[in-house]
């Protein structure tokens, strides 16, 4: 052990005539150091940027700026898990400092925390790394519609029953069903990328509270770090609100996923028996031979749960802001939010690229009903300038008889017809058998319809358009972003190679 290392002060020793107990130790030191070493990366690009800046700013003379930033470069070749670190010695800037002390002295490392603080550093460092989760998350999303898309072109004439209150409504097309959900998740995309906006500002410079005396350049940091602006106010430097917006976009997300598993879910049940989750999706029971259980969907429901509460406990742990700064400088959980996202967009993918469609049990399912009066009433507005609510109670009576009778769509009968309309408005309709059995024919239905955004196949081709070309837009804006991050990394890399080389 060197002597720097045996004679180290500790940064609670000057002040604090204890230290810390080991309840402290275990319930606040460690978890945080835990969460910090997770950030490793992103609190030596911190570093690395804010030291060319002084030497840049003539802050740090040249020579301890080089001997800095050398051991910088080597730091960053290491893993987390090969950095020494020591929880007596605090948070990761006092790790790297007592590391950097070890090699070149006190009197040099020492000068690299000039003109920033623990806040402005940590609050730096969270934000890079949320950036970087953003990021996957966003493009887990991109991978994830593009199953959507897959699936949906598959299916664009696939016809099913749509439902709502859990009953027949009206045929509808999976497909259209699909894009649906694709639609959604590009509004999901544009609310995280909206927040990540707000997260990729640099807090770097606001120091404490108050901004420094020192003639930082923030705007350098900005460049070097590949933020796109500056949090402005010093007070704010220190915030954390960001974190509850990305968490919010976060669980739309999770409400996206959510309903489309819930909708599988209940389709893959033996009674819909509509859609079921390749085996490597599933479980088995162990009591229960027969059973084959969706198990990732019932993975990524569960999952969605929690993400009800997300936001609400992010305000929560904000509320009591006021002049102090411990709850808003940090917020653990939009490291878990980011997690489960990413997560579960990850496994739904698979899902989705593996279902199987069963088009002949939706088929079937459509053969006995009676989603279809609809259109039989719509036909009969048109045709005999009769109000609607006078239609619908005539096609209402028809559906009810027939039930009663037995009688399925393909078999009602113009007579049929007639009867419930002299039962309703007095007046028969004078179609004939064939004419009605088309009004109630599934595909008829979809093929005649013709509003925007319907299930007509002319506009299950069009939105599968739209849906590709958001999809593209949203694979631009990641490639955008990345590139800018990566640009920045080079750039400081240069910048250090400037100085030290």
């Amino acid at each position: 052990m060197s002597k720097a290392q045996v004679h180290e002060t500790l940064l609670t020793d000057a002040r604090l005539s204890a230290p810390a107990a080991e309840r402290m130790v275990k319930y606040h030191d460690i978890p945080a150091l835990d969460t910090e070493i997770r950030q490793f990366h992103e609190f030596i690009e911190v570093d690395l940027a804010h030291t060319v800046m002084l030497v840049e700013q003539q802050i740090l003379a040249r020579p301890v700026g080089q001997s800095i930033l050398a051991e910088l470069r080597k730091i960053r070749e290491l893993s987390a898990s090969d950095f020494p670190f020591d929880v007596r010695k605090g948070s990761f800037l006092l790790q790297v400092e007592s590391y950097l002390f070890a090699r070149i002295g006190e009197d040099n490392a020492g000068q690299m925390h000039t003109g920033r603080s623990r806040i402005d550093q940590g609050a730096t460092v969270r934000r890079l790394y949320d950036r970087k989760r953003i990021l996957a998350v966003l493009g887990r999303i991109n991978g994830f519609q593009d199953a959507l898309i897959q699936q949906a072109s598959r299916h664009a004439d696939t016809i099913m029953p749509g439902y709502t209150h859990m009953q027949h409504a009206q045929p509808w097309v999976f497909g259209h069903y699909l894009l649906s959900f694709s639609t959604r998740l590009h509004d999901s995309f544009s609310r995280l990328a909206q927040a990540y906006a707000r997260v990729n500002r640099n807090p770097l410079g606001a120091v404490g509270l108050a901004g420094t005396s020192w003639p930082l350049d923030r705007n350098r940091t900005t460049e070097l770090l590949g933020f796109d602006t500056l949090v402005e106010n010093s007070k704010l430097g220190r915030e954390a609100w960001y974190a509850a917006e990305a968490i919010g976009a976060l669980s739309f997300i999770m409400a996206d996923l959510n309903d489309l598993a819930t909708d599988l879910h209940l389709w893959s049940s033996v009674e819909f028996a509509t859609v079921e989750s390749d085996d490597s999706y599933c479980g088995t029971s162990s009591i229960f031979p027969q059973k084959k259980n969706p198990s990732g969907l019932e993975t990524i429901k569960k999952a969605a749960g929690e993400s009800v509460t997300w936001l609400s406990t992010a305000l929560a742990t904000f509320r009591a802001e006021g002049t102090g700064d411990q709850a808003m400088r940090d917020l653990p959980l939009i490291q878990r939010a980011l997690e489960v996202t990413e997560g579960m967009l990850d496994l739904f993918t698979g899902i989705l690229e593996t279902l199987k469609v069963h088009e002949a049990r939706m088929g079937e399912l459509l053969s006995g009903s009676w989603c279809t009066a609809s259109n039989l009433a719509d036909i009969i507005v048109r045709e005999r300038g009769i109000s609607f609510r006078q239609v619908h109670h005539v096609v209402a009576r028809l559906v009810r008889n027939c039930l009663a009778a037995g009688v399925t769509p393909q078999q009602v009968t113009g007579a049929a017809l007639d009867q419930a309309s002299e039962e309703t408005i007095g007046s028969a309709l004078g179609y004939t058998d064939a004419q009605v059995r088309d009004a109630l024919n599934p595909r008829t239905f979809v093929e005649t319809r013709i509003s925007v955004g319907g299930v007509g196949p002319a506009e299950v081709r069009r939105l599968l358009t739209v849906a590709q070309d958001e999809l593209a837009q949203d694979r631009q804006w990641v490639a955008a972003h990345l590139g800018k991050v990566a640009g920045a990394r080079a750039a400081l890399d240069a910048a250090v190679a400037r100085i030290v080389d």
